[in-house]
């Protein structure tokens, strides 16, 4: 079955349900199956949680370093600026992830108005 199998209108959007239910499923089964068995301390857990970091890490990077969109019209400078203000917001006003989140988001999107 492909994604050009049928011709109604419904059908590429219950493919992309189908096929993304079919990639993440059996992976979150197995976390559900040994989540519950391996401690929070392991080393396997340990390297997940660094490897789960560095990709947004990189996401991150590649956003600021080569954006996409509207972003490519904004300097690098508003780009770095905004990234900065969210992790400041993020580290000096309690630690709170949506905190930073929507700091750097106000940042980016005053500076994108403005014309920065």
């Amino acid at each position: 079955m492909t994604f050009d199998a049928f011709d109604n209108w419904w059908w590429p959007f219950l493919f992309i349900v189908l096929a993304g239910w079919a990639m993440t499923y059996p992976w979150r089964a197995l976390g559900v199956f040994l989540g519950g068995r391996i401690r929070d301390d392991s080393e396997i857990l340990v390297l997940v949680r660094s490897v789960a970091t560095a990709l947004v890490a990189a996401v991150i990077g590649n956003l600021i370093c080569f954006p996409s969109g509207p972003a490519a019209e904004t300097t690098l400078i508003l780009r770095i600026a905004a990234a900065g203000a969210g992790f400041a917001a993020y580290f000096f006003l309690g630690r709170m992830i949506l905190l930073g989140v929507v700091v750097a988001e106000v940042v980016f999107g005053l500076g994108f108005y403005l014309g920065y």
